[in-house]
């Protein structure tokens, strides 16, 4: 059994809420173009004929971006995360030999919306955690506001999933800037390489800003493992203590790199990666997403066999206390 913590999900009913209540002057297939690329997303009956390539493989559902608050009004995001929260419920109870589990999605716009979501997704729809963004608005992890909310992650020991969205800068469109900016800013390598940025900021503004000195049981999840932290190990040693950054989760979802899984490894061990693919991501060219690269490329991992044990599988049932 292999067991995908990181595949993601634009439940129907939420997919048609989002549109209906997105803000004036924000087009959400522009946004996030992934969305209108892979109707895998948000239609079931797509997403089992793909899962039935691999039925060897759960879902942990998480859903897929743009953040609630880059699409819809504060006074919206709590309808709408509930709205996609109870969808993911239904379908990890319709099937329960596809979805393992769900994550919550969040209004983290307001936090005491978030908290009251949160605590409603674990204890009622027993959820085994939430999703975050490297950035709310620009506003960065380490921000005070969200300090309630690690504090009852870290009561309940379940795992907050990050998931890269652009920081302001990162994220303005090259024909905003100025000509002479604009061919360092290019829209096409946002997720080649922003979100890979983003993520290793989020990642060290966490470690900096004592999150896991002040909850020490806090456990948090990368998606892309860890984006640029396991290669820039020796560079971030120079100027600050490399073992806080041991202390993430880290999905494989580096699409088929079985050097850069390696990298990973060698940097937070065999207990601290977990199989992810980003399924249904990907071009429909490709298939779907990447599960079967995936596989493909923690198999061809030079590791002892139970630490690959632990990767497809074990790693997860631990960490989100599964009973499978």
């Amino acid at each position: 059994m292999k067991i995908d913590v990181f595949s993601h999900i634009l439940p129907e009913g939420y997919f048609k809420a989002l549109e209906k209540k997105a803000k004036p002057g924000v087009n959400l297939h522009e946004l996030s173009p992934w969305v209108r690329a892979n109707p895998a997303l948000s239609q079931i009956d797509i997403r089992m004929r793909v899962m039935a390539r691999h039925p060897d493989v759960l879902q942990v559902l998480t859903v897929a971006a743009p953040p609630l608050e880059e699409v819809v009004a504060p006074s919206d995001a709590a309808e709408l995360a509930a709205i996609a929260n109870d969808e993911m419920a239904d379908l990890v109870a319709k099937y329960p030999d596809k979805f393992v589990a769900a994550v919550a999605c969040l209004p983290m716009g307001d936090i005491d919306a978030a908290l009251k979501e949160a605590d409603r997704a674990i204890t009622r729809l027993n959820f085994r955690g939430v999703q975050v963004y490297t950035n709310n608005g620009g506003e960065p992890l380490d921000s005070p506001r969200f300090r309630p909310l690690y504090e009852m992650m870290a009561k309940h020991g379940l795992p907050i999933w990050i998931h890269p969205w652009d920081s302001p800068i990162m994220g303005t469109p090259a024909k905003s800037l100025p000509e002479a900016a604009r061919e360092w800013v290019p829209r096409p390598c946002r997720a080649a390489f922003g979100w890979e940025f983003e993520m290793s900021v989020a990642m060290m503004r966490l470690v900096l800003g004592g999150v896991f000195e002040d909850f020490p049981n806090i456990k948090f999840i990368t998606h892309h493992c860890g984006g640029m932290v396991p290669f820039f190990e020796r560079r971030i040693h120079v100027a600050y203590e490399v073992e806080q950054f041991r202390k993430f989760y880290n999905d494989t979802a580096v699409y088929g790199n079985t050097a850069a899984l390696m990298c990973g490894y060698a940097f937070f061990g065999g207990d601290h990666l977990l199989f992810g693919t980003d399924a249904p991501l990907g071009t429909v060219r490709q298939g779907y997403g990447n599960t079967l690269g995936t596989i493909r490329s923690i198999e061809q991992m030079d590791i002892p066999a139970a630490d690959k044990d632990k990767i497809f599988e074990g790693n997860a049932v631990r960490l989100l206390r599964l009973l499978i």
